[in-house]
């Protein structure tokens, strides 16, 4: 019965196998030495003792289970992010990206070099230069050119799993570097800075004659940046502003915009008083009595995809929305903001058409606790279908593939950014989507381990294994560290961000679940999916154009 259950291939052999592989690591990620825990990374090192002890699953589950884990979780983690993806990319995607390009083209530098230098055929340092950043697609697209040049393809596959585990702790240790070496305090964005950086507000006083008996509708025309007036207080008496409310000399408004627009609203409007209004403390309730704030939440279906303005809100309730947060991100409620389920709104009124609106939008959050499967299923088939279109490019014999890595993730933040427009409900509450996601990158890593773990050891410890070792760990370190610092000093990225960018870049989703447990907010997940979509595809083009150029 012992052999059945554990040796003998069948369906339940192999979900018993990795199901005890996934516990064990997880169990033993937990325990911390000298302050550090693996967390789910530990099952990949279980499933290659594992492997090296004889466990075995049938080859065809052990490969679905697999990349059904990988697309799984990068998707998961795409859907997650998709939402403050574009203005992530907007405010410094471009930067992050670079910086990502310098991590990998510095590492392929080195792999080069090395193979010529230390006379290491050029196929077993590409899979060096695959297992040192844990680039499983890089490999499937090495093997395949090697196929086509009619070469061996065993050898890559080989040299990677050699040099995976250190790739995997690699970017911890750099991690851990950083942190001990140059992190000051101030590099640790605040959990909240997020919905500093995206929205400000500010009380100004209306001084400037140009607006004197201007409308709010004139005064946006003229502004050509966006924002709201959420209160305006006159003469003792505060009033909820509409689109036709004037500006009258010694106005008080409230104002909501970006921090980068702020001092284009002082010039136009008057000074800007010294009341914070940006902080956690701040009890929106008490700023006058007439007035109610409450944060609504986004239930009813029929909302989702549908444009703020198109709801008439403050006509038909005499109500203002100053600000939504999303995914923590908050946006400034303008009349275009399509809005989708799960959306935080602030809303400003009386109390009794606060009340009407909260029937509007829902605010039922026992609803956003159902799972809405419909987005994930049809978001894996779409991510899926794209990682196997083909894309030729000039000057390159063979088509370049996103894979099971790249496509999933792609689509998944299209799904939460553009899912609405469709009226999908890409909404999943924050544990769900944390379950999705470890459990996905668990069963990827155990598989990965068992795969790798038969001839782990012999090779490891032999003097070529050493060697790929060693250089495998250069390859992943001094670069992370290198553009690791460049991010923080040069770029001036917080560390939670630039943790993403070179956790992306390495495509290492164990590392950025070392990061995520460690540093506050979400900014290493919106970095990472910032720039892993071009680092895979750059990758998986480098690993081709390299071999055909230096075989």
């Amino acid at each position: 019965m012992f052999d059945t259950l554990f040796f003998s291939h069948s369906a339940s052999q192999a979900v018993i196998v990795i199901s005890l592989i996934s516990a064990i690591g997880l169990i033993f990620g937990k325990v911390r030495l000298w302050g550090v825990s693996l967390g789910v990374t530990f099952v990949f090192f279980v499933g290659i003792i594992a492997g090296h002890f004889g466990v075995t699953i049938n080859d065809k589950v052990l490969l679905f289970a697999e990349n059904f884990g990988l697309a799984l979780f990068v998707y998961s983690l795409g859907l997650q992010v998709g939402p403050g993806f574009m203005s992530a990319f907007k405010a410094g995607g471009v930067t992050l990206n670079m910086l990502g390009m310098g991590v990998i083209l510095i590492g392929s530098a080195m792999a080069v070099a090395m193979s010529f230098a230390l006379d290491v055929p050029l196929p077993d340092m590409m899979g060096v230069l695959c297992g040192a950043t844990t680039n499983t697609p890089a490999l499937g697209a090495s093997q395949q050119t090697l196929a086509q040049m009619d070469m061996p393809t065993t050898a890559p596959a080989l040299s990677c799993a050699v040099t995976y585990p250190l790739g995997v702790v690699g970017v911890i240790i750099a991690i851990l570097v950083m942190r001990r070496l140059w992190v000051k305090k101030e590099d640790i964005a605040a959990p909240n800075a997020k919905h500093e950086n995206n929205t400000f507000v500010a009380t100004l006083r209306v001084q400037n004659p140009g607006v004197f008996g201007k409308d709010l509708h004139k005064l946006a025309e003229f502004a050509h940046v966006p924002f709201v007036i959420s209160r305006l207080w006159r003469g003792g008496e505060v009033i909820l502003p509409s689109n036709e409310t004037t500006l009258q000399e010694g106005d008080r408004v409230m104002i909501v915009t970006s921090r980068k627009d702020i001092d284009t609203m002082e010039a136009m409007i008057g000074k800007r008083e010294s009341i914070d209004w940006n902080n956690d403390n701040v009890d929106w309730n008490k700023v006058d009595s007439r007035m109610v704030s409450r944060r609504i939440i986004i239930t009813r279906p029929e909302i989702n995809g549908k444009r703020l303005g198109s709801l008439h809100l403050r006509n038909s309730y005499g109500i203002n929305i100053s600000r939504i947060y999303r995914s923590g991100m908050a946006l400034l409620a303008t009349p275009d903001l399509m809005l989708q389920v799960g959306d935080c709104v602030v809303v400003v009124g009386g109390e009794r058409a606060i009340m009407k609106v909260e029937k509007v939008l829902g605010n039922a959050e026992g609803e956003l606790n159902e799972p809405n499967l419909t987005a994930i299923y049809i978001g894996l088939a779409l991510g899926l279908v794209l990682g196997a279109i083909p894309i030729s490019i000039p000057g390159i014999a063979l088509p370049v593939k996103l894979g099971l890595a790249g496509g999933p993730i792609v689509v998944g933040i299209l799904m939460g950014i553009y899912g609405p427009r469709f009226h999908l409900v890409t909404y999943t509450t924050q544990s769900a989507n944390l379950m999705l996601r470890a459990f996905g990158l668990s069963l990827y890593l155990a598989c990965l381990g068992l795969n790798a773990g038969g001839d782990f050891f012999s090779t490891a410890f032999s003097s070529t294994g050493l060697m790929w070792v060693g250089l495998g760990f250069l390859i992943t370190l001094l670069p992370v560290l290198f553009m690791g610092f460049a991010s923080m000093r040069w770029a001036k990225k917080d560390f939670g961000t630039t943790c993403g960018m070179l956790c992306g870049s390495m495509a290492n989703p164990m590392a950025l679940n070392y990061a995520n447990d460690t540093i506050p907010g979400e900014y290493a997940s919106v970095a990472y999916a910032t720039v892993y979509p071009l680092s895979m595809f750059a990758r998986v083009v480098l690993a081709q154009i390299i071999l055909m150029l230096f075989m």
